[in-house]
């Protein structure tokens, strides 16, 4: 069954999933890599220090080894030579420790980049499974990393053996020599030694990086099943984002319908189409679309707009072109300008005549509405499907 699942986790892994594995703690690092690049750091200083080193040992053990009369009856002299020796070790093991370890921390940027989190360190909350830990020990990262470690220390301690082999002699000369003579020659063995096992690890950093990121994104590998449930589970079903959808239409026709009350008039054609239209000369530079709608919805609208006594105007041409190509809460097109004016201007006369301020307007004159406006003069305009009073509830 593990290996069926296997096969068909054959998909990389989405943003989603790399952004969630480096959340936990799952990114590629390179142990060999790591310890290449703080044992050549680590050698390269040793070199740039070898010569003040080798002068602070010599300087040391003439020190360490030379007591003078007096020391035999004053203990503490022997305690303030150790306080110096300690210091002076101090001098080299600590920046020495403190340059590896940022040579280490770089190596592991390098491979797998900066990711911070205390997520591997939190307790799991599962229960123990020792069947489970033994399918671990045998996956094929741990063969991987065991089969590598194994052929590693072979090569280093075959590399090493040589290297002490066929320098027998010149380490067995080292005790007949003068301390300084003696110094200098054990560090120019031990830096010859030093390379060679560098170059052993430098062999296998360059093939250990790749190969942790081609395992990691092995690992992290998804199956067509899981592509799909996880776009469910970002995105949602067809049923979440269709209700989501309906009930944003819901919300958007009520808006709507409590903004006819506020419009200054509502243009329609008999039977399709409803805009009402609201302009304030102070707050708009032109006249907006409070709300607009088709078949049921229009006659809501015009329901709506007649309870509320606000003029309700049949101007098919012009309600065909707002609707077409006026969107809510938006000022209606520049071409309209005009016609929008022309219905504007008849209403304001209306209203002066109704509260006896004026005569009484003639009737509504020929609009301006620029052609190309009018949907119905496309050929490819598809008029709206009728709608039933069902279709609206």
């Amino acid at each position: 069954m593990a290996d069926q699942d296997a096969q068909d986790r054959n998909l990389p892994a989405s943003a989603r999933k790399l952004k969630k594995a480096r959340e936990e703690g799952n990114v590629p690092r390179s142990r060999d890599f790591g310890h290449f690049a703080a044992l050549a750091g680590g050698g390269l200083g040793l070199v740039v220090m070898m010569p003040t080193l080798v002068g602070w040992t010599r300087e040391g053990l003439s020190r360490g080894l030379s007591f003078g009369a007096g020391s035999r009856g004053a203990p503490s002299v022997m305690f303030d030579l150790l306080a110096d020796l300690l210091a002076m070790m101090l001098w080299v093991v600590v920046p020495m420790g403190l340059w590896m370890t940022a040579l280490g921390i770089a190596s592991a940027l390098a491979v797998g980049g900066w990711n911070w989190t205390l997520k591997p360190l939190m307790p799991k909350g599962t229960p123990f499974k020792p069947i489970a830990g033994l399918g671990r020990m045998f996956s094929k990262q741990q063969m991987v990393d065991a089969t590598k470690a194994s052929v590693l220390a072979l090569l280093l301690g075959t590399v090493g053996c040589v290297y002490l082999y066929s320098h027998v002699d010149e380490f067995r000369g080292l005790v007949s020599m003068p301390l300084s003579a003696g110094l200098t020659q054990a560090g120019s063995a031990i830096q010859g030694g030093l390379w060679l096992l560098l170059g052993v690890l430098a062999l296998f950093a360059v093939v250990d990086a790749p190969l942790q990121r081609y395992l990691n994104a092995s690992k992290l590998k998804m199956s067509a099943q899981e592509q799909k449930q996880e776009y469910k589970e970002s995105e949602g079903s067809q049923e979440v984002k269709g209700r989501r959808k309906q009930l944003m239409r819901e919300m958007s026709r009520r808006r709507m319908l409590a903004a006819v009350p506020t419009a200054d008039l509502v243009v329609m054609n008999p039977t399709h189409y409803a805009v009402a239209l609201k302009y304030d000369e102070a707050r708009m530079g032109a006249p907006r679309v409070v709300a607009k709608g088709a078949d049921i919805l229009a006659m809501t609208i015009r329901d709506t707009a007649r309870a509320a006594q606000v003029p309700v105007l049949q101007a098919p041409v012009l309600a065909r072109a707002l609707y077409a190509h006026a969107e809510v809460d938006r000022e209606i097109p520049t071409a309209l300008f005009a016609a929008v004016a022309q219905v504007l201007a008849y209403v304001y006369q209306l209203r002066a005549a109704m509260s006896g301020r004026g005569a009484m307007p003639p009737d509504l004159p020929e609009l301006s509405v620029p052609p190309e406006l009018d949907p119905h003069n496309d050929p490819d305009y598809v008029p709206p499907a009728p709608s039933t009073e069902k279709d609206a509830e």
